[in-house]
Formats: structure tokens, sequence, C-alpha cells
């Protein structure tokens, strides 16, 4: 029995350790069927690690300063939204230990609430564009349409643009003109130095004359500044009037009146016009005060009262801007091309649907549906401001970004800096606040790739870079979005500046050739010299028998010919070297300027 008890016990023990064996024994032998993988070296660092690393060896200071600005561009953390602003028309104040509130907002939301009705508002819609039909016809479709004439028109061009003695510009006498006129006429000046006599006129209306008995202008005066000085029309309303050619006129006598001031011009031209004081037509008043009058009270009841969806409310300021330019503040031509406009619409509609998706999101609807009120003072006091950019802005001294406008303009050098300053101190209060939301990184990246793209436009060859307001508006805006009250003024600033520049001019070019930023502007080419001058003129003889000499034209560039302006008229062009003065009027000054001709084209004189 022992032994038996002892045989069996002994088996018991040694079955665990076979069992234990065997799995040892399994357990090496997976081990040894496993390959194991050969270690491979490391890749290299990265190109921008070894930068950083020598850097940071051979240059620390350096290194550590850059570090600092990259850990200030990234922003204190990963991206996230601001807090929104609260509504400042929440008025609280105490009295003794009683506080008291008075949220305006909310009250004015609440007892407004009935009003929001999107049904009401599509009936008021139908009512405005059916009222603004009824404007537009009473504006400009009420006169015949060959009566209404620019800001600039003239009977007579510049220098040689009437042609030889200036028939072109025929007929001179006998002739009478209805015209009607737009509204602040008066602002509209001369872009380019144009020559009078011996006089230059440049930023200002082009007025000769009028300051005799009988209010005679030389035929090449803006003929609505001439009626504005005259009296016949307003500068805020326009007006109709009548001209009567008179020919020939001697001695034109400078006048100041109704804010306005001619020159004078002592000799004869062969041009030269009245005015009838009688309107020929009853309708020739400017309606664009009223339509303006209108459209901000309809901009305002949008914004507080009937507050669509944002962006419904969004594409309402955009239809109404757009229109409002091209129906009556700056329409492109008179009466307003509506062909011309809805060719221009469509693609401004495409441009503002990019602005709602890159930044008016972001920031209307808070104003919009949370404070109506403070909203709209923000929005619409910019937006109005920049959509009549004609009346509001067109005192600073800067009409072109370019280099010729500002040196030439009085003042243009310092509104530039004062802008530029402007533009920094705001651009370093965005970038603030983009930093704070962790965005920076990325609107530095576009930026910095636009900017670029511009500098290689600009290095283009026989082409030059013009940024037009609405191009500043579209690099601008995708910065603005950011809910905070400066982000509000500046969406409704820039969203005015764009619609205005679209609707006034189109989208012109970014790129532009000279001859189109010269527009009338001298061209800069080599003028003759006269033979003839105070040194070699003989007073000893008779006026009439006179002639006049210059230099031949100068080999290998190009001219083949002379173009002569006698007072102001081209009296001779073809290759001769000298003028007689036989046919001149004597007693009275004359006044001579000659250009090179290329193939009957004259250059500057």
């Amino acid at each position: 029995m022992e032994a038996s008890s002892s045989s069996s016990s002994s088996s018991l023990q040694k079955r665990p350790d076979l069992d234990r064996n065997s799995l040892h024994s399994k357990h090496d032998a997976d081990v040894d069927s496993i390959e194991l993988p050969i270690s491979s070296p490391r890749p290299p660092p990265r190109w921008s690690t070894r930068l950083d690393k020598h850097v940071a060896a051979r240059y620390p200071a350096l290194h550590t300063r850059a570090k600092r600005l990259i850990a200030y561009v990234k922003g204190p953390g990963p991206r996230h939204d601001i807090p929104e602003p609260s509504p400042c028309l929440q008025l609280t104040w105490t009295v003794g230990r009683t506080t008291f509130t008075l949220p305006m907002e909310a009250n004015f939301i609440r007892r407004t609430h009935h009003l929001t009705s999107p049904w009401l508002l599509a009936v008021l819609a139908a009512a405005y564009i059916i009222g603004v039909a009824f404007f537009v016809r009473a504006q400009s479709f009420e006169v015949p349409e060959e009566s209404f004439i620019g800001c600039t028109a003239a009977y007579w061009s510049a220098n040689d643009g009437c042609g030889l003695d200036g028939q072109v510009c025929a007929p001179f006498t006998n002739t009478t003109f209805d015209f009607r006129c737009p509204a602040q006429c008066a602002s509209v000046i001369l872009q380019n130095p144009r020559t009078i006599g011996d006089e230059q006129m440049n930023f200002q209306p082009l007025i000769v004359g009028g300051g005799d008995d009988q209010q005679t202008y030389r035929g090449d005066s803006f003929i609505c500044a001439a009626a504005l000085q005259a009296g016949l029309i307003s500068d805020s309303r326009g007006g109709c009037g009548t001209i009567n050619l008179v020919g020939n006129f001697t001695d034109f006598l400078p006048r100041s009146a109704h804010g306005l001031t001619s020159i004078g011009f002592p000799s004869v031209f062969p041009l030269s016009f009245r005015f009838s004081p009688s309107p020929p037509f009853g309708n020739c008043a400017d309606l664009r005060n009223e339509a303006l009058v209108l459209n901000v009270i309809i901009t305002a009841l949008l914004f507080m009262v009937l507050r669509p969806k944002p962006v419904v409310l969004f594409w309402c300021l955009v239809c109404i801007g757009y229109w409002h330019v091209t129906l009556f503040s700056q329409p492109r031509s008179n009466p307003p091309d509506l062909a011309d406009g809805f060719g221009t619409f469509l693609p401004t509609l495409f441009i503002c649907y990019a602005f709602w998706r890159l930044a008016y999101r972001f920031v209307l609807p808070v104003f919009a549906t949370k404070m109506p009120l403070e909203g709209a003072v923000w929005y619409l006091g910019p937006y109005w401001v920049t959509v009549l950019e004609n009346m509001t802005l067109d005192k600073i001294p800067i009409s072109r970004l370019t280099p010729a406008d500002i040196r030439a303009q009085p003042g243009g050098l310092t509104a530039l800096i004062i802008i530029i300053i402007v533009v920094v101190v705001i651009a370093v209060n965005q970038v603030r606040v983009i930093r704070k939301t962790g965005w920076l990184p990325h609107y530095l990246f576009w930026y910095i790739a636009g900017g670029l793209v511009l500098m290689v436009l600009a290095l283009l060859p026989s082409l030059n870079l013009r940024i037009h307001h609405y191009i500043i508006a579209m690099a601008l805006i995708p910065g603005t979005a950011f809910p905070t009250r400066l982000s509000a003024i500046y969406q409704g600033l820039l969203l005015g500046m764009f619609l205005n520049g679209a609707a006034a001019w189109g989208f012109d070019s970014i790129l532009q050739t000279a001859a189109q930023l010269r527009r009338d502007a001298p061209i800069g080419s080599a003028l003759p010299t006269f033979l003839t001058n105070s040194t070699t003129f003989n007073a000893s003889i008779p006026f009439n028998n006179q002639t006049i000499f210059w230099q031949t034209f100068p080999d290998g560039q190009g001219w083949d010919g002379f173009a002569l302006l006698v007072d102001d008229v081209e009296r001779y062009v073809g290759t001769a070297l000298n003028y007689s003065l036989t046919a001149l009027e004597t007693g009275i000054p004359h006044f001579f300027r000659l250009a090179f001709t290329n193939s009957g084209t004259a250059g500057p004189s």
C-alpha cells in the first residue's frame, strides 16, 4: 500500500515537471522560429531641424528671437473663437443698494418681433422695387436722351482733337443745344494739365471766360461747370439749359462766382458759347439726394426693424448699394446704361458670395440678431460713407494710386502718408485680434503669398500695377472675419468701397499700360525748338509780314512732320519749317505751340 501510494504520488509529482519542460521547449521553439527585424539606421533629420540646430549653434541670440516670434505668431493656444461682444445698450446703474437695468436692445427686439415676418419683408421688397423704378424713370428717362451730358462735356476737344482749323468740332455759330447736367459737377476737375494760352490748369474745373457782360465762355470749357458758375443750374440738383454758339470771340475775361473760378484768355478763339436763361425742359432736377434718403431709411429699417436672416440682410445691402451707385449717385453714363449695369452685377454677386463665406457670416449675425440697433450704427455708417465715395472722399487729394498722380496733386503725398499710418494702425490691431484666435499663421501665409504675387505683377515689363479700390476691399475683407465692433466697422466700410468701385468703374484690370494710365496727359516725348523767339523776332517788320521758324525734326526718332497750334487751335500740319503770320489778327497777343508728328499723330505740344 505504501509502495503503491508512494509510486502513485511520485508519478503525480513528475507530471507537472514534464508539462513545464514541454512548455519551455515549446517556448524555446517558438522563440527560435521568430525572425527578429534587422535594425535600420534612423532617417536623417529634416532640413528644418538641421537649419534650426545650425542657427541655434552659430547665432543663439537670433535663434532665441526667432523662436519667440514664431511662438507669438502661433498665439496662446489652439484655434478657438473669441467671445462675442456684449450689447452696449444694456444699461445698468446703481442707486444706493439698488441696481437698475435697462436692456434697450432686448426690449426693442421684443417689441418689434411681430414686424420680422418674411411675408412682410417680401411685400415691402416688392413695393421698394416698384418705387425705385418710378424714381429712376423720373431721374433719367423723362428728358430726351441726347440732352444728357456729363460733367466734363465740352464742345471743343483738347489740343488737336478738333483737327485742322477745328473743322471736326464745327459748326461754330448759329447753333443751339438743349442740355441737362447731373448734380455735383463742381467737384469734377481736370486730372491732367491743360494749357490755355500761356497758362496751365490742373485739378480744377476747366472754365475759360464768362467775365464779360454777356457771360461768354470759350468752347473748350466744361459746359456744366460754366452753367454752375453762371447760376443757371444747381450743384446739388443739376439742371437744364440751352447753349447758343456765337463763334469767334476775343478776350475771354476771368470770373469768380458760385464757388467756381474761371481763367481768362486774351486772344481770339473760333468757338464760344452763351447760355439762354429759360430752361428747355420741365423735369430737370437730379433726384439722387431723394434716392439717398430713401435707401438710407430702407437699410436702417432692414437692420433694426425687419431683421431678416443675416444672409438675406447681407444680400439686401449688396443690391441696394450697387444699384444706388449705378442708377443715382455715380452712373457710368447719363442716362444710366442698364445693360452695362447688369453686365457687372453678376460678377459682383459672385464676389460678394465669397465675401459672405470668408468673413461676413462670422460677424454680421452677431450684430444683426443680438444687437440690431448698435449693429446698424457700426455697419451702415461706414457703408454709406464709402458707397458715396465720390461725395465723401473726393476731397482727399488722391485720385489714382500711381506715383505720377501722387506727385502732381498738391497734398497727395501727405494724404498718402496719413492713409498708410491709419491702415498700419488698423492692421496691427487686427493682427492682435487674429493672434488671439490662433489663426494668425494661416492669414499670414495667404497675405504673404498675395504680396509675392503683386510683386511679380509689378515687375512685368510694359505694364503698370494699379490697385483699384475694389481690389483693396477684396484683399482686406478676409481679415475681418472676427466678431468685434471694429470688424463690423471695417466690413461696412469695405463692402461700400467694393460696391462703389464695381458699380461706378467696373472691374478694371490690375495691370494697365502707360497709355491707359496717361489718358489725355502729355506723353513726354521730345519737343521741337522755335528758331523765332523774343531775341530773334524783328519788331520793325509789320506783324502780318512776319514768319516764324523752327528747327527740323531729329533723325532716327520716328518723327515725320510737325503740328502747330496757334491760340490753342491747330493751324498747320506738315513738314515745313516755317509759318506765316499773315492771317493773324493784329493788336492782340498770340500763342504758339509746336509738336512733332508721326503719321499724323502729334506728340505733346
